[in-house]
Parts: structure tokens; sequence; C-alpha cells
């Protein structure tokens, strides 16, 4: 860590008080090692894990060559050229697990169902809607190309095949496919332990009565949302008041029990901000500001063995700085090879939105498909204590560093919130 915070103070446009959003997430990147303990677990267990090493198939999938409809299975070489249709003998039934094993001789076919072995003698599947059968026969039509409908054995994986790369967040769909090659348990990355405690004498926990002047703590409970959709282990230390000696040990309890520390609030630059100082006393910092909006005052560097990002106080700026920064820090320390920021698109601004050149914005946008394409427009006011606009948000709207104010009609960059998959 000390000789990464060097090396970056002697790049040219290094500023750990102003740092652009680029170069911030590439800075933050370059100093993380992600954690090595890895566990067994079956797969249905492995849901949300990371997986620790390369899943090798077994075998072949699919295992036979096989067919992709219904329909009926032929010989191409035996069909007429031209218009019209051949008519051929029906000589038995391919099942879906109950194969048909007979020879299929010249001008014979086979009624075949979706996924059923493909007999020796057959190459091509007509599918069903296309072919008549009545007394004289199967008629199964000329213009079919050969080896048309027809799956061929290994066509997905084949025997040998890394099936699921290392460093691949386990979904559903990997799930299913670990369980088509027979694969009952995968090696993954333990849990990331992640914890977080918000600083501040205003704040109370829910279910007291506030005093003049108090507030819920409601950062808390966002950032342990954030962390289990993340897939981590939340380890929620509190809330402390704005005191250098409960903030000291709050460092130093957090440090020997998590690989990440997390905090809320106190990393600007009043006089009851104590998590700069305690930082500077205990640990190392890579950068103290961003050059963004929300969430200029955001802190990243070290305390011990855990890594450290300091978020701001305000309720927007902590989701914002999460999912533009930590997030991605925390799929790297999982071991995640595959992670992406959520994708981007472009859309048409609906309304005006008054913006300062200078930093670039993250404002809170409701993206729909209009007439002719996106459109994006804002949620009102963009207060970065306004929580409830990123309740009724499904994306930002990315304002670039040079761009001032943005009248209706500009085509903008649009970040779209994570999906379920």
């Amino acid at each position: 860590m000390a000789a990464t915070i060097r090396e970056l103070s002697c790049a040219d446009d290094y500023d750990p008080n102003s740092m652009p959003v680029d170069k911030a997430r590439a800075f933050i990147s370059k100093f993380l090692a992600p954690i090595q303990v890895t566990e067994r677990l079956h797969i249905r267990a492995a849901l949300g894990r990371v997986a620790a090493q390369d899943v090798i198939s077994p075998i072949d999938v699919p295992g036979h060559d096989n067919s992709a409809m219904d329909g009926w299975a032929y010989r191409h070489a035996d069909v007429a050229s031209g218009d019209g249709a051949t008519v051929m003998k029906r000589v038995g039934t391919s099942y879906a697990g109950k194969p048909y094993l007979g020879p299929v001789g010249r001008g014979e076919c086979v009624r075949i169902f979706t996924g059923a072995v493909m007999p020796a003698d057959c190459d091509t599947v007509a599918m069903q809607e296309r072919v008549t059968a009545d007394d004289a026969g199967v008629h199964i039509p000329n213009d079919l190309k050969a080896g048309q409908n027809r799956r061929f054995r290994g066509e997905d994986l084949k025997t040998g095949a890394v099936a699921l790369p290392k460093g691949t967040l386990i979904g559903p769909a990997a799930i299913g496919l670990l369980a088509s090659l027979g694969v009952a348990e995968v090696n993954v990355y333990r849990k990331l332990r992640v914890a977080f405690f918000s600083t501040g004498d205003e704040l109370k926990t829910i279910g007291t009565p506030l005093g003049a002047g108090e507030i819920y703590d409601s950062n808390r409970y966002t950032i342990y949302g954030m962390l289990k959709r993340a897939g981590c282990q939340p380890i929620d230390l509190g809330n402390f008041v704005d005191d250098p000696d409960a903030i000291r040990s709050a460092f130093a309890a957090a440090s020997t029990q998590a690989d990440v520390i997390i905090t809320s609030g106190g990393v600007s630059v009043g006089e009851a901000d104590f998590i700069k100082q305690m930082l500077n006393e205990m640990g190392e910092v890579l950068f103290w500001k961003i050059a963004m909006k929300p969430g200029r005052p955001m802190a990243v560097g070290k305390v011990g063995g855990a890594y450290f990002f300091g978020l701001p106080g305000n309720p927007v700026a902590v989701t914002v700085t999460f999912y533009q920064f930590v997030r991605a820090a925390l799929a790297t320390l999982q071991g995640r090879t595959d992670y992406a920021l959520p994708p981007t698109c472009k859309a048409t601004l609906t309304n005006k939105v008054k913006k300062m050149p200078g930093r670039t914005e993250f404002q809170r946008g409701i993206l729909t498909m209009g007439a002719n394409g996106y459109e994006v427009r804002t949620t009102g006011d963009q207060g970065s204590g306004i929580l409830s606009s990123m309740v009724q948000a499904n994306c930002f709207v990315v304002l670039s560093t040079e761009t001032g104010n943005v009248e209706p009609g500009t085509v903008v960059d649009v970040q779209m919130f994570e999906g379920v998959m």
C-alpha cells in the first residue's frame, strides 16, 4: 500500500484532494489484492459466490447428436432435388431418453422428439409443422439443408474444456451448467468480510426517540443492503459519536475482524470529522476527495490489513460512491475477473438539468422507452440528502466534467442500475 501511494504521488496528475473519477477507479484497482482462502460447497450453496478455480467439463455436452425439435429424422441424400416432397417410410420413433436403435434404410425415416438421440443412419431433421403423414407415407420437404435441426455431440462443451472459468460469479445459469455436467460441488472463495459503522453525534438508532437536531442512522442500513446484494458478509459495528477515542476503538476492532472497513460520515474538513485524523494515525491514505457530485469527500486507504473506504455522510452520496467505486473494489477483492460497471446507453433528456462544469455528476434519473428510443428524466431535486430520489430512480444520468447546463432534447449518457441476473 505504501509503495502504491509513493508511486501514485510521483504521477503528474495525482492529486489526493481532487481525484478525477476515472483515475480514482484506476488507482483503487491498482492496490487491491483478492482474498485467497477457499471452501468447497454444494452448487446450490455456491449461488452468488466466486469460482476459485476453473471447472473442467468431464463430459461432452450434449453427450450425443440429437434433434433440436420435434419432427422426422432422415438421411438428406435420400430426398429428391427441386420443389415438392419425397415420400418416405416410417420405421420407428426416437424419444428423449429412449432412442431408436434400429437401422434406417434408404427412403426410410424416424419420428423424433426434441433432445432425442439421432439415429445412426440419419443426419437431418424436418420440423413436424412442415411434414405430412398419410397412408402413402411421410412427406419430407425437398428444400431442407443437410444437417438442419441437428445438434452435434459436444456442441456446447467438449470433454476437457473450461466450463466455468476461475473468477466467475456463480449465478443461476452457472448452477444449471454445473448440474448438466454432473458436478455437485465447486471450490469458491470465502465470503468477503466487511465491517462498517457510522459517525456523528446526531445519529440515533431506529426505535429510539429523536431529540432536537437528531436523525436516524439510515446509512448503515443502506450499506448493509448494498453489501448483502454484493455477496459480502456484513459486520455492523453500529454508530459512534464524534470522539477520537471512540473512532480509534472502532477502527481497531474493525481491522482485526474484516477484510474491508466502510464508514459513513466524518471524512470532510469539519472540526468534528475525526475519520481523517484517525486514518492518518492508524493507517495509510490513497486519496481524500473525488471530483464528482454527489460524493466529493471520499477517503480510500488501508487500516492494518483491511482496506478502507470512507464514504460521505449524506445518504445519496453514500449510495453513489458505493456503486461507482466500492462495488467494483469489492468484486476484485472477492476474486471476480468478470465484473464490469453497470452498462451505459444513450438517452434523450426530457427536462432541463442545471450543472456547473468542473466535476462529474451522477444525477438520479428515470429511464423509459419513448417513441424514438430511450428517454430519461431526472427525479427532480438532486440534493444529496434526498434518499427518496434513489428509490424512484432506475439509472444515473452521467454528466462529464466539462458539461454545463443541459437542455431538453440533448442526448446524454445513462448508467443503468444493476439487474437481477
